[in-house]
């Protein structure tokens, strides 16, 4: 990974604890080279034995993620691994937490589904799949861990819907864990996360192992998602639609972006 242009800032300070932090201006987009990073990263957290917790946070307070930046940078893998970084952090031995303030939409909602555990401030998280809106599909693993968190008619509603949703519905819904006052959200996970890192090592991999045996979409369906996303891409109305969100400011700090629920529906 570049030490300039990294768009993972990653401390360890804390004994068994990597926090990370993603900072990619202007709105945090998660494009190819932080695709690759977090590559990176799970193969780190894998070779590191001390390591049982990992967190994940945002450096800007109005976007956990916003969304896939199309077009924004180039994979060294040719195409992103990201479907293989995400089903590698889900078997890891390793608990991933996601600590949500700002939007986290398209593949940062992806992002964050693909974390063992989501909590959200309740003033400032919003979520959504917008794709639909766009005229594509979600392909980096909504179709699949949505219904396993929300159920089937639920992820209907946020996938089809394509509507921007606060975190107290997504506490709701059980697309988050819980959703905290903004005031209390730091403290409850670092919390959390001292109880954990005074427990076992075994213990915990053992429990998460087993657990994951019933709690995980299949990988092949997965990538066969993903392949047809990148197809989605090429559809005539998806790139028209593609187009007009870029002339309203899509991948911009804009109202457009802080409002994208809203802004697809305009489209």
């Amino acid at each position: 990974m570049s030490s300039v242009q990294n768009r993972l800032v990653i401390d360890k300070k804390t004994p068994g604890h990597w926090r990370v932090s993603f900072d990619h201006p202007p709105i945090n987009t998660i494009d190819d080279q932080m695709y690759d990073e977090l590559f990176d990263l799970v193969g780190a957290m894998e070779a590191e034995p001390t390591l049982k917790v990992v967190t994940f946070e945002s450096a800007n307070p109005d976007y956990f993620i916003a969304h896939y930046g199309v077009g924004e940078s180039t994979s060294r893998f040719g195409k992103p691994r990201w479907i293989d970084a995400a089903v590698r952090l889900a078997q890891s031995n390793v608990i991933s937490i996601a600590i949500v303030r700002g939007r986290a939409r398209g593949g940062g909602a992806e992002f964050a589904l693909a974390c063992d555990m989501r909590f959200a401030s309740r003033e400032r998280a919003i979520f959504g799949q917008p794709e639909v809106g766009f005229g594509l599909i979600p392909g980096g693993g909504a179709l699949e861990r949505l219904p396993l968190a929300v159920g089937r008619a639920r992820a209907l509603e946020i996938v089809l819907g394509s509507d921007d949703f606060d975190a107290a519905t997504a506490e709701l819904y059980g697309w988050v864990n819980r959703a905290l006052p903004d005031a209390e959200l730091d403290g409850f996970v670092a919390n959390f996360v001292r109880r954990i890192l005074s427990f076992d090592s075994q213990a915990l991999s053992t429990a998460k192992s087993i657990l994951n045996k019933t709690g995980l979409p299949d990988p092949v369906q997965l990538q066969s998602t993903q392949l047809a996303f990148g197809g989605t891409l090429q559809w005539p109305s998806a790139i028209a639609r593609m187009i007009k969100s870029r002339e309203r400011g899509l991948n911009t700090a804009s109202d457009f972006e802080l409002n994208v629920g809203r802004s697809v529906g305009e489209l």
